[in-house]
């Protein structure tokens, strides 16, 4: 008896303090402002960022024939589904946490949280933007706006603009705490020199609409002289731990752990290896061949009984092989099913993702153990890349072909260094040494050879801008991010390499509003195709600007 009272006293007491206390709509596990670290929270900021960055560089690396498209028809690959993770990680996740960030950080007065925040948020709407045109941005974070309207793609620009200014503010001003840094260390000058060339890329992107401003901004950061440069390479480094979270590169992780993985275009390939008559000093960090020798078997390469198809051969286009040596990938928006060929098909190299340098010991790639071991980088914004957006600055705006050219065989030598010094650093080191050891040439003599054959090649283009752009393409190998615009923005390099189909569709020149957007937003509205150009992007219409 005595225990039945007082379990009616408890649970009297109980039904009190819930009725008078206790908010029933409170989640008593969500985070608030006086539970939240804003170190965690920069931690996920970061890492969010980079799926996002990943997610969008792989689908440039497809549509600029960096790997293979493996669908026939862009419309297909590329519909209002295919894009759901990039627009709820990037409201979602990052600026939705950057807004909950930056009062704590505020109140803390922790000045390096918020510069790094501000600078991740200003290249989330600069992405945003180039690759959906106008977004929501003024009420994207608004809790009370349940359907925010889409903002000018222009005025998105120029808040990333305005969120880079304030985070070179934050990097130079007194600051409590000490944030992790997964990209510089803790090194806050080579953030403000990211932030420059963030603004560097911003301008390069204006000048299609806006000339005289996208000069003028480019010619103070010159005059500045405070951009990235060797050393300062803004990447995200992988580790090779397998527990889990898995911290290797997930390329690396897609094709070393049972062999298969990406395939390689035919046509990039073909421009490292064949093209120039001469292999390209960084073909066998790109790539490691399974196999030295392609098949013949048309049971796993099918195209070798087929003609190419006529737009084709009318195109004089590189079709099925890039050469006889194991240089095995496809075609542009080949997609064909799998063949057994997971363990002869050329996989990811060394660089960027961290597997094998190819020294000819044409091994499977089916070991986790291999080659770097996972150990790779996501190259997000290199040096080299800013002295190839100063050539196309020099060449398109100022008209000096000179300096142009200059920059970019700076831009040639400085990637070509950046590769090398990663090999060497890595644990293939030993294999890399090795081969170049057995060559009648030294890599640092392939380099300059390399240079002094672009450099005659430019000097005789009637299309020097095809020299740069084909260039630079050639270094983002891993950025699909930056080939994405260049192509877009230039054009260059020219007369790619077509869909199989002759028809293949709507290339995207933006994509389609995701449907986690517009299932939810009555104010959303979808836009009329893949052929919706973002707002500096003013060259003519169609895919004919981009094949």
């Amino acid at each position: 008896m005595k225990k039945y009272i007082y379990s009616l006293l408890c649970a009297a007491t109980m039904l009190f303090a819930s009725s008078c206390d206790l908010d029933l709509l409170d989640n008593p596990n969500a985070v608030t402002a006086e539970t939240a670290s804003p170190d965690f929270l920069l931690n996920r900021i970061q890492l969010d960022y980079t799926g996002f960055y990943q997610g969008i560089s792989n689908t440039g690396m497809s549509l600029t024939r960096i790997v293979n498209q493996g669908s026939a028809q862009y419309e297909s690959a590329y519909t209002a589904a295919s894009t759901n993770g990039w627009w709820s990680n990037s409201y979602s996740n990052i600026l939705a946490d950057i807004q909950f960030l930056e009062p704590l950080a505020e109140e803390g007065n922790l000045q390096r949280h918020l510069g790094i925040a501000k600078t991740i948020k200003a290249m989330v709407l600069f992405h945003l933007v180039d690759v959906f045109g106008d977004v929501p941005y003024s009420e994207a974070l608004d809790a009370a706006q349940f359907n925010p309207k889409v903002d000018a793609g222009k005025s998105v620009y120029d808040a990333a603009f305005a969120a880079l200014n304030e985070a070179a503010g934050h990097f130079t001003a007194a600051s409590s705490g000490s944030p992790n840094d997964y990209f510089y260390g803790g090194n806050y000058t080579k953030w403000v020199k990211l932030v420059n060339t963030l603004k560097l890329r911003y301008f390069l992107n204006l000048r299609l609409t806006e000339e005289s401003t996208a000069k003028a901004g480019i010619d103070a950061l010159v005059a500045e002289n405070n951009m990235l440069k060797v050393g300062d390479d803004f990447v995200f480094r992988f580790g090779t731990s397998t527990a889990n979270p898995d911290s290797r590169h997930g390329n690396f992780v897609g094709s070393y752990t049972s062999g298969g993985g990406t395939y390689h275009s035919t046509y990039y390939m073909w421009h490292m290896t064949e093209a120039k008559g001469f292999d390209d000093p960084r073909a066998r960090f790109y790539w490691y061949r399974q196999v030295l020798v392609n098949s013949t078997n048309v049971d796993e390469i099918e195209c070798i009984s087929q003609i190419a198809p006529p737009h084709y051969l009318a195109g004089n286009f590189i079709y099925c092989l890039p050469g006889q040596r194991g240089y095995w990938g496809r075609d542009h928006l080949d997609s064909d099913g799998v063949p057994p060929d997971g363990l002869k098909r050329t996989m990811w190299g060394l660089y960027p993702v961290g597997g094998r340098f190819d020294d000819d010991s044409a091994m499977p790639t089916n070991s986790p153990t291999l080659g770097n071991q996972g150990e790779g980088l996501y190259p997000i914004m290199l040096a080299a890349y800013v002295d190839f957006m100063l050539a196309e600055a020099k060449l398109e705006i100022d008209g000096d072909a000179a300096a142009a050219k200059t920059y970019m065989l700076s831009g040639i030598q400085k990637h070509m260094d950046y590769v090398k010094g990663y090999g060497l650093a890595s644990k293939e080191a030993g294999a890399i040494n090795a081969w170049f050891a057995d060559q009648e040439t030294t890599l640092d003599e392939d380099i300059v050879a390399y240079k002094a054959y672009v450099s005659n090649e430019y000097d005789a283009a009637s299309n020097k801008m095809y020299i740069i752009g084909r260039e630079y393409w050639l270094s983002l190998f891993g950025n699909g991010v930056e080939s994405y615009n260049l192509y877009k923005r230039t054009g260059e390099p020219g007369n790619m390499q077509p869909g199989l189909e002759q028809n293949a569709g709507l290339f995207p020149r933006s994509f389609l509003y995701p449907n986690v957007y517009m299932v939810t937003n009555t104010n959303a509205s979808q836009k009329s195709g893949l052929d919706a150009q973002v707002f500096w992007d003013n060259n003519p219409a169609g895919n004919a600007w981009v094949y």
